[in-house]
């Protein structure tokens, strides 16, 4: 079962540079840095009530991040719901119709465990769900 939104992932093509409008315009804190291996980018956090904002600069020009840079440009990259139950979402979500990008979750930012949904079979919006460990 879905608890709440958990983050908005906004690509960025730097941290650094990104974050002085979070911290200077926005007066927010940022309050961790991390790389997440299995995505190939670097996160930022900030917190915005019960929500987190998550930038994500890319480590490596192969990674889905680079790759939406490319054609996008800077922007909201998806949007992250916190679950009770990440393979029961996954299950009733592929069952629903939509594409799993991760069939089974794998490790993300802030001791999660993550999994896509495809945003062609989310009307354009690329889903994560996110369960803690």
């Amino acid at each position: 079962m879905l608890k709440k939104i958990d983050h908005i992932g906004i690509a960025v093509y730097s941290i650094e540079k990104a974050r002085n409008f979070y911290e200077d315009v926005l007066g927010l804190k940022c309050e961790r840095i991390e790389e997440v291996h299995s995505q190939k980018v670097r996160t930022a956090f900030f917190t915005v009530g019960e929500t987190h904002i998550e930038l994500l600069e890319p480590t490596d020009p192969s990674s889905p991040v680079a790759r939406f840079l490319e054609q996008k440009g800077e922007g909201i990259h998806h949007i992250g719901y916190l679950s009770d139950d990440i393979e029961g979402q996954l299950e009733q979500a592929e069952k629903k119709g939509c594409t799993l990008i991760n069939p089974t979750p794998v490790e993300g930012a802030g001791e999660k465990r993550i999994a896509f949904l495809h945003p062609k079979s989310t009307h354009g919006v690329l889903t994560e769900i996110c369960e803690k460990k």
